[in-house]
């Protein structure tokens, strides 16, 4: 095996508070620059610090000097895992890096990312945003026990190495390509790539493009990153969004695309929720403008959801450009409500009902002033559990607010996703279990909306570009198996999963379930 440089200090196990933040949660952020001459772990630090939005359990980066891998991860925030002495030590080319929330795989060091092969004459490193619909089955396939690998990136790695071991023929980057060729086309799912070897970076893209990835110009070099402001960070220029199934490579030669998938497969569904709440609001998408979509949305609600108020105000940060909309909209005046504090971390602990309460006035406080006596139009992106949202409405109505409407600039959130958000089952999904005029109840608001998919296609501006809704409509554009459970690959007894980990049941269906049966099983998950 070739050599890695492999670095880790402290191995802490975060501990997510589900009362704290009950938001849909992304799986990744992934970057990567090709710039000979600067200091490209710099570089990638700032990269990964505009996409730490998208992943906050761990962090790493793997730098190239020509020769070797240099990989560093470790739990925690991108400002906590790297200081300037570390990315000091860190000299080289070219650099990946990545920031997780877990999908498939527990939340510990071992499945932070990027994740390092090394194979005879070829090393190689991976950053993933997304998520396989079909691990258990290319585990089986592969003839992986559980344990082998713990995570659908893990088993990623070990089939790319499967594959490059079978050519020890050739030359380090064309056996990489042909290996990359074998085994891009097997995975079904949502995958976002960044590779990084000894001498080039690579992107990939999913064919359904379901995550981001974008490309910039940097003077010297090239970069690949989930959001555009990214680029904008490190004074990169935005080229182009990567094409669904297409793969980006980076060398000193420059830059060019390979198209390794069948193109009947090609079929263009950005998660729709990347416009709705997880994209930066200065990011660009189907190259439309995520605030302004934002504030179409509002807009649209006004129309469709008009009603007498005094202030209108959103629940900070993701649902405020909704919100100016709406006041735009309705000729309501726009004011703010709620003040966040921007340094909560995600690993509050909450062993009492009574510190549980405590968990969203850690995160939000209301300005009384600006509240008492009014009729508030309060306006967010989406309500997936519930929690936060009636327990905010409850902090509303103490601090003297007349009425509470609420308005949702999405549809119902009904279904779990399968393609790099962590949901949980339908059991856990608010608007899965209950009418709208009962949430209206259980949140205690006088009146609540929600956005139509209609109009909320038609605010992100590119409406026939291709989406992906399954979450709104269980509409599913990959099939999903039955087996889909976060530990799929660990054992119970691995010491990379959590405490209390049951054992994962292997079926026998070879395929998924249409919709209808699969709808069934969710609420089993």
């Amino acid at each position: 095996m070739a050599d890695s440089r492999l670095t880790s200090v402290l191995r802490p196990q975060l501990v997510h508070d589900e009362y704290a933040d009950d938001t849909p949660r992304e799986a990744c952020g992934v970057f990567g620059v090709f710039a000979p001459g600067q200091p490209v772990a710099h570089l990638t630090y700032l990269g990964l610090y505009a996409l730490q939005h998208r992943g906050q359990e761990s962090a790493g980066m793997a730098v190239s000097d020509g020769e070797a891998l240099t990989v560093a991860k470790e739990m925690g925030l991108v400002s906590n895992v790297f200081d300037d002495r570390t990315l000091t030590a860190l000299s080289g080319d070219l650099a990946i890096g990545h920031t997780r929330y877990s999908t498939t795989g527990s939340s510990t060091w071992r499945n932070a990312q990027p994740v390092y092969r090394g194979v005879d004459h070829v090393e190689f490193a991976l950053g993933h945003n997304g998520n396989l619909v079909n691990t258990e089955a290319l585990a089986r396939e592969a003839g992986m026990l559980p344990g082998t690998v713990t995570s659908d990136t893990d088993l990623m790695a070990e089939l790319l190495t499967t594959a490059l071991l079978a050519r020890p023929d050739l030359e380090a980057g064309e056996a990489f390509e042909v290996a990359l060729a074998d085994v891009l086309p097997r995975l079904r799912g949502a995958f976002s790539l960044v590779f990084a070897d000894c001498e080039r970076v690579i992107g990939v893209r999913d064919p359904n493009g379901f995550r981001p990835l974008c490309l910039g110009r940097l003077d010297g070099g090239w970069v690949l990153a989930s959001e555009s402001p990214a680029l904008d960070v490190i004074g990169a220029h935005f080229v182009r969004e990567l094409e669904p199934g297409e793969v980006v490579i980076i060398d000193r030669t420059g830059c060019r695309s390979l198209h390794p998938f069948d193109p009947i497969e090609v079929d263009p569904r950005l998660c729709l929720f990347e416009f709705v709440y997880f994209a930066r609001p200065d990011s660009v998408l189907y190259g439309q403008s995520v605030h302004h979509a934002r504030v179409r949305m509002g807009e649209a609600l006004a129309k469709q959801a008009p009603v007498e108020a005094d202030l209108v105000m959103g629940v900070p940060e993701s649902g405020i450009p909704a919100a100016e909309g709406y006041a735009r909209g309705s000729g309501i005046d726009f004011g703010h409500g709620l003040v966040k504090n921007r340094y909560i971390g995600r690993t509050f602990i909450a062993p009492t009902q009574a510190l549980r309460s405590s968990a969203v006035r850690m995160k939000f406080n209301p300005l009384r002033d600006n509240i008492e006596g009014q009729r508030l139009v309060v306006v967010d992106d989406s309500i997936v559990r519930g929690t936060t949202t009636r327990s905010m409405v409850r902090m509303l109505r103490d601090a003297g607010a007349k009425e509470v409407h609420l308005r949702v600039s999405s549809p119902p959130y009904r279904w779990p996703c399968f393609y790099g958000m962590d949901t949980g089952s339908r059991g856990e999904l608010l608007a899965a279990n209950l009418t709208v005029d009962e949430i209206r109840e259980y949140l205690d608001v006088d009146t609540l909306n929600y956005l139509t998919l209609d109009r909320l296609l038609e605010a992100t501006g590119a409406a026939g570009a291709g989406f992906c809704s399954a979450c709104l409509t269980g509409s599913y554009p990959i099939e999903i198996p039955v087996n889909l459970a976060k530990q799929m690959l660990e054992l119970p007894d691995d010491s990379s999963a959590p405490e209390g980990a049951m054992p994962v049941l292997v079926h026998d269906l070879e395929g998924g379930l249409p919709v209808e049966d699969a709808a069934r099983l969710f609420d089993r998950t």
